[in-house]
């Protein structure tokens, strides 16, 4: 998170009407604190540690669409027998921990509880998303590069 960051973060706190926001993350703690009065609020900073994080160059900003689900009934019922993995953070969803590395998973990959799925840069901040389920990779539901909202879609698993 850099300074820039930081201050967008103090002016939507200040614009919320929030008295008080705790931000915490593995590397780094923020506090916000306002006043009702006109006064600038009240920020405590403490020393992010240093982290060594994959290097990914940043995609060119493009306007999110909204999916509209196609599938025919038929394709839903099947679908149901999956376990759907979900995003756990909003984010740019990246299937490979930089460009010059192979992807993570691919269709048809067998997967275990705790293996790295995809990273999901969130505040430039690459944070490795790990399976909670054993089974193997149905499907891709995302785009590499995509902008992803919390709890959407990823991966449809075949745990049997």
């Amino acid at each position: 998170m850099d300074i820039r960051d930081i201050q967008n973060l103090i002016r939507f706190v200040a614009k919320s009407g929030a008295t008080e926001v705790k931000l915490e993350m593995d590397d780094f703690k923020i506090t916000i604190k306002t006043t009702n009065e006109a006064s600038a609020p009240e920020v405590t900073y403490i020393q992010q540690a240093p982290v060594a994080m994959p290097q990914v160059a940043a995609p060119v900003a493009a306007p999110a669409t909204a999916a509209t689900p196609t599938a025919p009934a038929a394709a839903a019922t099947e679908d149901s027998k999956y376990i759907t993995i979900k995003s756990p953070i909003i984010g740019t969803f990246y299937r490979k921990p930089s460009p010059d590395k192979p992807v993570y998973i691919e269709v048809g990959s067998n997967i275990q509880k705790g293996d790295v799925l995809c990273v999901i840069e969130a505040m430039k901040l690459f944070n490795e998303i790990e399976s909670e389920y054993s089974g193997k990779i149905v499907k891709i539901l995302v785009d590499d590069m995509s902008p992803v909202e919390f709890d959407q879609p990823l991966f449809l698993v075949d745990p049997s």
